[in-house]
């Protein structure tokens, strides 16, 4: 069916409200609006919906979320999983307590309980419910750190990981088989609780998440001997981290932990900031002017579903506060962590292992080195470390020590199985009360790790091209790099050249190729020489594709200046393909 008449049954069919039809009516005059709201349907890929909130195939509204819930209740009563139920938890965006409460309804009206978070809850909470009640799978309404305008709906599976193979395939199926929306079930709220398949959660389940929480901490001595001392600036940008990120800090005994009022209360309009991710700066204006008043020591910005964490300490000898990357903190967390596993047990299990998603820093290799420790890369996407996880539970082999991705995320523990930015808060702030006592700052810490590991500098870039036509110029940067290996990108030579999608990774001087040993993906992934190395794909949140790269310098300074060549180059070569 042509959009144009896709567009005519939304404003016919009696399936739909009437709330929705005035919105499509008034677009009738705008042409490209109805295409772009009706030339596909949202896409429920590896990770569920993320899209602009709107009525239309193409947009995130309660038919578009009930069509998703009822693809998952069809796979989860596939596998016989209806008697475990669903958790359910969502943020502060736009929408989405509704969705949260269509979704429930759905299951209801199939037969399968859904426990739904009474208020807003973070994402990890959700991964730990999730394993916590014993469900099946979970539901996250949120679009993370997206633009006010986005919402999202991510599954988890029982491991509380996002769905992976063959779950993610399964549950794209059930989803696309499902093609009249007349046919979505739903219920009644009053009737789905007398039925006890609509059950509220809330504080039992946050008692459980904190306590799990507590038992990562590895040095509550230091904590106490500094913890009046140690100045703590917190934002949660409008989002979900405030309660939980407070409550652990306090019960901790952190006694100077200052929080951003502007940014305090949940707001899905985020109206302090255009872009609410803790990657960007200006996301910490504010925090930064009251570290500034309260000479904090560190100051920390978690996302709306507070899963990311970002981070900027303070110098002692400038007096300036500096940003960590995802990289920066995820290398500075690890080596803590890691540290004092050793130190408290005198040494580290055998089967020890650090895992990184393939874009994040190869100082992870050097510190999985130093400590003798299993490094194991995976794609993009923090349910892959999940999926290492499980397998080592599943195989009764391998130890989890620390797991990051570049893209400001973490986990210490294994009690979720997303990234974590409540207990990355916490560990972070153990941290610097450790070093303090070691009359050292954060930034210390991590001068010291440059001086131990090596130089290593990383950056991302990244182009946004929207709409129809962006998505093609997307394929097409895809396609041609593919197609044609670049000998040589900047000053430095390609050793070899890994495609994802192609499962091969090419030795660029011998001709031999040989498997990447992971799941395909639409990636490409440049090896250079001198310990330098890009990586290129699309987004699978926003519509953008995405460069990462890497250098490795001499001192901190060589290697801000290796990597703004690179990133330059990088750039260059991109923008003669657009």
């Amino acid at each position: 069916m042509s959009y144009k008449k896709l567009y005519e049954e939304w404003i016919t069919n009696p399936c739909f409200d009437e709330e929705t039809k005035a919105e499509l009516k008034s677009i009738s005059e705008d042409e490209k609006e109805i295409k772009e709201r009706f030339y596909k349907e949202l896409e429920f890929g590896t990770a569920g919906l993320r899209g602009v909130i709107g009525a239309g195939i193409n947009r995130m509204n309660i038919y578009t979320v009930r069509k998703a819930t009822q693809g998952l209740a069809n796979y989860i009563l596939k596998v016989g999983g209806a008697e475990k139920g669903v958790v359910i938890a969502f943020d502060s965006r736009r929408m989405s307590p509704e969705f949260a409460d269509v979704a429930a309804l759905c299951l209801a009206a199939n037969g399968i309980k859904a426990y739904r978070f009474e208020s807003l809850r973070p994402t990890p909470e959700l991964s730990f419910a999730v394993r916590e009640l014993g469900c099946i799978a979970g539901i996250n309404i949120t679009a993370s750190h997206n633009p006010p305008e986005y919402n999202g709906y991510k599954v988890y599976w029982e491991d509380g990981a996002q769905i992976t193979p063959p779950h993610d395939t399964g549950i794209m199926a059930e989803v696309k088989a499902v093609t009249d929306f007349a046919t979505l079930k739903t219920m009644d709220m009053d009737e789905a609780k007398a039925k006890g398949l609509y059950v509220v959660i809330g504080s039992e389940v946050d008692d459980r998440y904190m306590e799990e929480l507590k038992k990562q901490v590895k040095r509550q001595d230091a904590i106490d001997k500094v913890k009046s001392e140690l100045k703590i600036v917190y934002t949660p940008l409008h989002g979900t981290g405030n309660i939980p990120a407070r409550r652990i800090l306090n019960e901790l005994g952190f006694e100077n932990v200052y929080v951003v009022k502007e940014q305090e209360l949940p707001d899905g309009e985020f109206p302090t900031v255009s872009y609410p991710n803790p990657e960007a700066e200006e996301a910490f204006e504010l925090a930064l002017k009251l570290a500034k008043e309260k000479d904090a020591d560190l100051v920390l910005a978690t996302d709306p579903d507070a899963d990311r964490l970002g981070v900027y300490v303070k110098d002692s000898k400038t007096g300036e506060y500096i940003t960590l990357t995802g990289n920066m903190s995820g290398c500075l967390l690890a080596d803590y962590e890691i540290s004092q596993i050793k130190e408290l047990n005198g040494e580290l299990p055998s089967d020890g292992a650090l895992i990184k998603t393939i874009v994040s820093t190869n100082m992870a290799d050097a510190i999985a080195k130093y400590y003798g420790i299993e490094l194991i890369e995976v794609l993009t996407g923090f349910k892959y470390i999940g999926q290492q996880i499980l397998g080592f539970e599943q195989k009764g082999k391998g130890s989890y020590l620390f797991g990051f991705e570049e893209s400001y995320g973490c986990l210490i523990g294994t009690h979720a199985r997303d990234k974590d930015a409540i207990v990355a808060t916490m560990a972070l702030c153990e941290a610097a009360a450790y070093y303090k006592t070691k009359n050292m700052t954060l930034w210390d810490a991590m001068v010291a790790m440059y001086d131990k590991y090596g130089y290593y500098k990383d950056g991302i870039t990244s182009i946004t091209l929207k709409g129809i036509e962006g998505l093609d110029k997307i394929q097409e940067i895809l396609n041609t790099l593919r197609d044609n290996t670049p000998e040589k990108i900047g000053k430095y030579k390609v050793v070899s050249a890994r495609d994802y999608k192609l499962d091969t990774i090419k030795d660029m001087a011998s001709g031999e190729v040989k498997p990447t040993g992971l799941p395909s993906s639409n990636v490409l992934y440049y090896d250079l020489e001198d310990d330098a190395w890009i990586c290129v794909r699309p987004s699978g949140t926003e519509p953008k594709v995405k460069f990462y790269y890497g250098v490795k310098g001499s001192s901190l300074e060589d290697a801000n200046e290796l990597s703004d060549e690179l990133g330059k180059e990088v750039m260059d070569m991109i923008n003669g393909m657009l």
